[in-house]
């Protein structure tokens, strides 16, 4: 059923990932701030949805030490074709997205990013640790630790009594 690879790191922010140029990001920047990780995508049914709700959480939440890191992904029937500076520029001007838009990323198989081998081992899936879908969501808690995997199908406003416990605000 999918066990999940054993990865030497211990927290999220052990990685560097690269920003839509291509520049490298230390994650260690994030040390004590909550964290919504999101694999996404431009031409997905749940596209709407996600990103109109990331960006309200985003509002609501980023002076009370939320961010939200999303990594572009076309390994869901092609659904974000174009590059990454392209998927930057779709959830800016369509969504008016404020948070950070890396790299596209690969989340499954051998070539996944090492921060989704890290994530998926730190909480598998229902059926394995492999994501199933676009708009799979991690929360990650100021340490760095993994707190809760969300499919697809949850609404990022389904979980805000989640991110809003992991800010210290319940």
């Amino acid at each position: 059923m999918g066990s999940s690879p054993s990865v030497p790191e211990k927290s999220i922010h052990e990685f560097t990932v690269k920003d839509n140029r291509g520049q490298d990001v230390n994650l260690g920047i994030y040390k004590g701030k909550v964290l919504l990780v999101v694999n996404v995508a431009s031409k997905c049914g749940f596209t709407d949805s996600n990103y109109t709700q990331l960006t309200d959480l985003y509002k609501n939440y980023k002076d009370k030490g939320l961010e939200i890191l999303a990594f572009p992904c076309n390994q869901f029937l092609n659904q974000e074709p174009g590059t990454s500076e392209d998927a930057q520029n779709f959830a800016c001007t369509r969504y008016k997205a404020d948070y950070p838009i890396f790299h596209k990323v690969r989340v499954n198989g051998p070539n996944a990013a090492p921060v989704y081998k890290f994530l998926k081992a730190s909480k598998p899936g229902f059926l394995g640790n492999r994501i199933k879908w676009n708009f799979t969501k991690f929360l990650v808690d100021k340490d760095g630790h993994v707190l809760g995997r969300y499919s697809t199908i949850t609404a990022p406003m389904a979980i805000e009594a989640d991110i809003k416990k992991a800010l210290g605000e319940m």
